[in-house]
């Protein structure tokens, strides 16, 4: 993956973040699913990759709503075992 690729990924994670705090607590469940619903397998793995390796540039709704992304894959994997 490109510098700007991901770039663009935490751009755009914590943008959705933000766009949706009004929210509160559910704001991060919101951000979760629309990542989970409309965000590509690839974009996806790759964000998830990056919260692992650093994650330092996610806002920490974005943080925590890529975390429930890494959660999901990671159930999908033992259920598939």
């Amino acid at each position: 993956m490109s510098r700007s690729q991901l770039d663009s990924l935490i751009h755009m994670a914590n943008q959705i973040a933000a766009n949706n705090a009004h929210y509160g607590d559910a704001t991060v469940e919101r951000v979760h699913i629309h990542l989970k619903k409309f965000w590509a397998r690839s974009m996806k793995r790759q964000i998830v990759d990056y919260l692992h390796e650093d994650g330092s540039r996610l806002s920490p709704l974005a943080r925590e709503a890529v975390a429930l992304l890494a959660r999901d894959q990671a159930e999908a994997r033992q259920a598939s075992a």
